[in-house]
């Protein structure tokens, strides 16, 4: 639980600490030495390169050793200040009998006492923006995950309350399903409604996790929610110290001093699941970077055979629910969803989707924009603000979601992509579970070389015009 809420946060601060250090030993070097710092380095016996990493991780490795990237119930400015303090001493120490021991006295007092002094400050001033910068897009709904809790009774408010007292995490939750053997005072939080009322809600909600906080008399419910969650890919989490009941597959950690059992349905890979959101930013960033020239020549092309508007927008549906517009250039007469129940007898797909060869409803340029994909440029826009991923299951449409069997919402535990497995294994694949099933496979199989590869296949089917 905390290793896969904390990652984003704890990743942040260890890639800041290093990065910061190693700017900081260049700055205070040229500062001191001149143009010529690399020269004055090399003059001692130093390869400044070799210098500058070796501090940065030297400074990872003390403030790691004084426990500065673990959870904490509550933070303070005081004590990271006296921590960093700390570290920073430790870390001048070993310095100095480091330059003793390999004979570099020459190395300038100056240099050291700026350095470290400058380290501290630095420091603390970082942590308190990160900070700031997360508690701000939390608190506006930004890398916040959501937590159904199954119980209203005494043990579902203290177990909501502590994980709402480490903002780290990023888990909100967002309310209680009660059951007849609940004790206790009603919970602070909304009640959403009863047990059995467990599938609407997380169809309703947007819902990441559910937690089974249920007295000794409910327990034979754990095994059936947690099926359920497990078809829909939510995590689940069962406290209880080792008392409560216990469901096969289930992972033991530690949190707030309480033993909790883990089910993680899913990609449960938080680095790697870090590293592919950082390759969207940077990947569709520098996209829309080069390749302004073509969006802005497809828009100005739209306008002046179409007319506006060139963009089109649509409401889809992303991870675990949740709803985003998804953009793309507009390829379809105006007012062409209102014409879609007229086409059904045409759709071309068995089951909870939509798809016509021929669409009637298409522009004159709209068959070779939707051809080459190029509609799809846009959702770049979508990818960078993290609504959508480059590489994932197809966004679907409300109305298909609505319809969806049990199984299929599994689909939607991961964010939505412009390409994925689908498109590049099974793009004419006329039945809808099929789909499914190779989302599904997708889902089971993830890696960040799955993703590559996904792309690499893409780039010959978007040459070879094999778009929709």
């Amino acid at each position: 639980m905390v290793r896969r809420h904390v990652a984003l946060l704890r990743t942040t601060l260890m890639a800041a600490d290093v990065l910061s250090a190693m700017a900081l030993f260049v700055v205070v070097s040229v500062v001191r030495l001149g143009d010529d710092w690399l020269l004055e380095f090399r003059r001692v016996g130093i390869n400044p390169g070799i210098a500058a990493l070796a501090y940065g991780i030297g400074w990872l490795t003390v403030v790691w050793l004084n426990g500065m990237y673990r959870l904490r119930a509550r933070w303070s400015l005081a004590s990271d200040v006296v921590t960093l303090l700390r570290a920073t001493a430790i870390l001048l120490v070993v310095t100095v009998i480091l330059l003793v021991l390999l004979q570099l006295s020459a190395v300038s007092r100056f240099v050291l006492i700026a350095l470290f002094a400058g380290q501290a400050v630095l420091s603390i001033a970082s942590r308190v923006v990160l900070r700031q910068v997360f508690g701000y897009l939390r608190a506006r709904g930004h890398i916040t995950r959501n937590m159904l809790v199954c119980g209203a009774g005494a043990a579902a408010q203290d177990f909501a309350d502590r994980v709402e007292r480490h903002p780290d995490l990023g888990l909100r939750a967002i309310g209680h399903l009660a059951s007849s053997a609940d004790e206790g005072a009603p919970p602070s939080r909304p009640v959403l409604g009863q047990l059995e009322d467990i599938e609407r809600v997380l169809h309703d909600s947007v819902v990441d996790e559910v937690a089974i906080c249920l007295p000794v008399a409910a327990w034979d419910l754990a095994e059936p929610i947690t099926r359920l969650c497990e078809s829909e890919g939510k995590v689940v989490r069962i406290p209880g110290d080792g008392r409560g009941p216990t469901i096969a597959g289930g992972r033991l950690e530690v949190f707030d001093g309480m033993v909790i059992q883990s089910l993680v349905y899913g990609p449960d890979r938080a680095l790697s699941l870090l590293g592919k959101r950082l390759i969207d930013v940077v990947l569709s960033a520098l996209a829309l970077v080069l390749l302004s020239p073509l969006l802005l020549a497809i828009g100005l092309w739209i306008w002046r055979s179409e007319g506006r508007p060139v963009l089109f927008r649509q409401g889809r549906v992303g991870e675990h629910g949740r709803r985003f517009v998804l953009l793309k250039f507009r390829t379809m007469v105006p007012g062409a969803e209102h014409m879609l129940d007229e086409l059904a007898a045409a759709n071309e797909v068995r089951g909870r989707a939509f798809k016509v060869t021929a669409d009637p409803r298409l522009t004159r340029d709209g068959a070779f924009l939707r051809r080459t994909s190029l509609d799809e440029l846009p959702q770049l826009w979508n990818v960078l603000r993290g609504e959508m991923s480059l590489v994932g299951p197809r966004p679907p449409l409300p109305r298909e979601v609505v319809g969806y069997d049990v199984w299929h919402r599994r689909r939607l535990s991961m964010k939505p992509g412009m390409t994925g497995l689908w498109q590049v294994s099974a793009r004419r694949e006329p039945d809808f579970d099929r789909w499914v099933n190779v989302d599904l496979e997708y889902i089971d199989r993830w890696s960040l070389l799955l993703d590559l590869k996904i792309m690499l296949r893409t780039v010959p089917a978007l040459i070879a015009g094999e778009g929709r």
